[in-house]
């Protein structure tokens, strides 16, 4: 759906934003788009599991989704802020701008390496941006009620670290957010000013993808 919401967006050329929030019912992976699936993650550990092995259309490393996960994603129009289309400028904005909702719950809350947001030196949101000719997609990770021990079995050492994580394993590295799921989404819809509700979503066009790509093995484990 986010592929699909930032296609329709590009299609319409002027969006005044989307703000997503959703949360898988069942623990899963999700490569990055030029992730190498073998590198970054135990999948055996994760067949045994019977849990499914995704990729995104963003770039960024693996990340494991499932309950106690909230998952948020912006459509953001690049017209209305240029400088958007600056990707540290678009890590910058948008992070800035959940910092503003979360500090009203967590105020030790903090920016962390390229995209991460962090609480005591612990990662508690990772993100990632795809980036087009009028329309930028931003979604990542908010961890509240995450078993985190699952990260550390699904997930093999990160092939690319931030200077902060000074070399600490998953279950060293990341932490839960000390609130529940519905505080902190009224929290962000405020700091985002996202005060509707969309009545309509690109139901065709996400059930295309979904078909044509997002459900195909040859996707899935490109590499």
């Amino acid at each position: 759906m986010d592929e699909a919401l930032l296609e329709e967006a590009e299609l319409a050329g002027h969006s005044a934003g989307t703000l997503r929030f959703w949360e898988s019912p069942r623990h899963a992976v999700v490569l990055g788009r030029s992730s190498v699936s073998a590198d970054e993650v135990d999948l055996a550990f994760c067949e045994h599991q019977g849990m499914a092995v995704m990729r995104r259309c963003s770039g960024g490393a693996s990340v494991v989704v499932g309950p106690g996960c909230l998952m948020y994603s912006v459509i953001l129009p690049i017209e209305a802020r240029p400088e958007l289309a600056r990707i540290d400028n678009a890590h910058c904005f948008v992070l800035q701008t959940m910092l503003r909702g979360i500090r009203t719950l967590v105020p030790d809350a903090s920016c962390a390496g390229t995209s991460d947001l962090a609480c005591e030196s612990k990662k508690f949101s990772g993100n990632s941006l795809r980036v087009k000719r009028t329309h930028l997609l931003y979604h990542g990770t908010l961890l509240y009620d995450f078993p985190l021990e699952l990260i550390q079995q699904c997930l093999r050492t990160a092939p690319r670290q931030p200077e902060y994580r000074s070399g600490r394993n998953h279950l060293e590295f990341v932490c839960n957010l000390p609130i529940a799921k519905a505080p902190l989404q009224n929290a962000l819809a405020n700091a985002w000013g996202a005060h509707s509700f969309r009545a309509d979503w690109p139901r065709h066009s996400t059930s295309q993808l979904a078909t044509n790509r997002y459900d195909k093995r040859e996707w899935n484990r490109a590499r």
